[in-house]
């Protein structure tokens, strides 16, 4: 199902709002009902001491990305906020860019549970780094 304009353009502008994700130059590459990708590049001022990428990096983009893929989710005056999220990591995230595949596994009146999948892409070929589980719940917008 395709998102309706006003919902995919709140959508972009809760993103745009996000001071984080603005400093982790990060970029919500697509948006759908139940389904977000964002993208960050692994730069100088985001690795951690080995020079892969920091899990903070990793977790951010997945968080926003489960969140963003529920909120597509919802009717136009509602926003949300994560409850909770779990994360495995699984190698190191070495790469140019992360990027996090957000879905809803089981939307909910209240609660909503969600995944994301985090990779590091190098040259467009990508190794999983992360997968996150979590629960989102809708607030008033």
């Amino acid at each position: 199902m395709t998102l309706a304009p006003e919902i995919e353009a709140k959508i972009r502008q809760s993103f745009n709002a996000q001071t984080l994700m603005s400093t982790l130059h990060a970029t919500l590459d697509e948006i759908d009902h139940g389904h977000a990708v964002i993208s960050a590049p692994i730069h100088e001022g985001s690795r951690q001491q080995h020079g892969a990428a920091h899990a903070g990096l990793t977790f951010a983009i997945g968080d926003s990305a489960a969140g963003y893929a529920a909120l597509g989710m919802f009717e136009e005056a509602k926003e949300v906020m994560t409850v909770e999220m779990k994360i495995n990591l699984l190698r190191p995230a070495i790469g140019d860019r992360l990027v996090a595949e957000g879905r809803v596994v089981k939307p909910g009146r209240r609660l909503t549970v969600v995944q994301a999948e985090v990779f590091a892409e190098t040259n467009g070929v990508r190794k999983s780094v992360a997968l996150l589980q979590g629960t989102m719940i809708p607030v008033d917008g």
